[in-house]
């Protein structure tokens, strides 16, 4: 099976193997799927299917399952995106507090619908589900980083921070 790895990530993904799946009984290893998983999402900045196939193998599990998993967890992106990753969340405390709004204030600024990448793959825009910031909502993540009780003012700041 061909890496889908360069040389340096791939010496990373080995070296953390073993510590990851350390974490977990020798007769359950397939319970390191997740941790693997977002390894191979840290190294990409996706999940490619030879990542999926990878990890898959070397738990000795079936290539089938590390698909299950990664398509499961919205958090998994198996797609590439653009160099930065705006997650607005419009679950229900968010969305009481404005979430739509913050949704159409950023496609209307990005001229991207939600779901989509800019033509400079500068940035994705997508609706999430709750990101667990419900009092402090309306609130979005961009690069995994929490931005909340947002306002087009700190919705402006942010999109120009973003290069």
């Amino acid at each position: 099976m061909e890496s889908p790895f360069t040389p340096e990530q791939q010496a990373r993904f080995d070296a953390e193997f073993p510590k990851l799946l350390s974490r977990y009984p020798a007769d359950h290893k397939g319970a390191a799927m997740l941790p693997l998983l977002r390894l191979c999402q840290e190294l990409q900045g996706h999940i490619s299917e030879q990542a999926m196939d990878l990890v898959a193998k070397k738990l000795g599990q079936p290539p089938a399952r590390a698909r299950e998993v990664a398509t499961f967890y919205y958090q998994f992106h198996t797609e590439p995106h653009g160099r930065h990753l705006i997650e607005v969340c419009t679950n229900i405390g968010c969305s009481l507090c404005g979430a739509e709004n913050v949704l159409g204030y950023l496609e209307k600024k990005l001229g991207i619908k939600a779901g989509q990448t800019t033509s400079d793959k500068r940035i994705t825009l997508r609706e999430t589900e709750c990101l667990a910031s419900c009092g402090t909502g309306p609130m979005l993540a961009v690069n995994d980083k929490y931005l909340e009780n947002l306002t087009p003012q700190k919705l402006d700041e942010l999109l120009a921070k973003l290069s």
